[in-house]
């Protein structure tokens, strides 16, 4: 049976729809879901195996981002998520998800306190909104999210992505091996705090982490938006390199030729995330 995952919307997300695709690709069976409905109790948490709390700017990132609609849930579902977050169950958070999920507490959940807030995403060094491509590299052996992942090419768009935490919880983050992704170049040397590698001054070049259990992760880059091989900014490029390549083995005669018969890559990096959940209930 497929996994089901509630993708939440409402106040501002607007990533829910490729978020929603993505599980779909990857094997599972997605459904987007209000979150007046999860107050409301028409849609129930229970009913779900995975959940993914999605990018976008909820409530204009008034107050902080992702904080007015982290206290929304807080105020109304915060015994369900807690729950929710102690079965064996798994739970994203990317971008203002990330901050949201932050803010209630879901991560780093340090010795499983769940609910309460133990880290930050501050504004970006640089005083400014970056959007840009980066590489991430999973550092984490725990993650469930980044399994079999070593380095990803991403997008990222925020505006308050700089991770922060006191030194005990940086202390654990390291020890319990809940740092999940961090900025790094391209060929995966670690960005040291450098921008634009390091697109926001992110300690210890933070771009990810989960709870202790692996299951909660959180993620500022936006790996929903890179599913196709034709998301990448210079897929016209790549594209270009296999045909030359297909021209070096010998395999056409001609350009035309081998660009008929050239197969380029279907998915793009970002699905393996995604794939991951779902082969978790396999």
């Amino acid at each position: 049976m497929k996994p089901k995952a509630l993708i939440l919307t409402g106040y501002g997300i607007n990533c829910e729809v490729e978020t929603a695709k993505c599980f779909e690709i990857a094997g599972g069976k997605a459904e987007i879901v209000h979150l007046s409905d999860l107050i409301s109790g028409e849609k129930k948490l229970k009913d779900f195996q995975i959940m993914a709390f999605p990018g976008g700017f909820s409530y204009g990132d008034d107050t902080g981002a992702g904080n007015a609609i982290a206290n929304k849930i807080k105020n109304h579902l915060q015994q369900d998520i807690v729950k929710f977050a102690n079965e064996d169950k798994l739970l994203i958070g990317i971008c203002n998800g990330f901050q949201m999920i932050t803010n209630l507490g879901l991560v780093p959940a340090i010795d499983k306190k769940y609910g309460i807030r133990q880290a930050a995403l501050m504004h970006n060094a640089q005083a400014r909104y970056e959007c840009r491509w980066i590489y991430v590299k999973n550092q984490s052996q725990k993650c469930v999210w980044t399994k079999q992942i070593e380095i990803l090419h991403l997008p990222m768009a925020h505006g308050e992505g700089n991770f922060y935490a006191n030194d005990e919880v940086m202390h654990h983050l390291k020890h319990n091996d809940q740092i999940a992704l961090t900025y790094c170049r391209e060929n995966g040397l670690p960005a040291n705090g450098k921008f634009p590698e390091n697109p926001n001054g992110a300690m210890l070049d933070i771009a990810g982490i989960c709870d202790q259990s692996g299951r909660i992760f959180g993620l500022m880059p936006h790996p929903e938006r890179f599913n196709s091989f034709t998301n990448e900014y210079n897929w016209h490029l790549k594209k270009e390199k296999l045909l030359r390549e297909a021209l070096k083995k010998g395999s056409s005669t001609n350009s035309n030729s081998a660009q008929t018969d050239l197969k380029l890559p279907k998915s793009g990096l970002g699905l393996k995330i995604f794939k991951n959940a779902v082969e978790y209930f396999g």
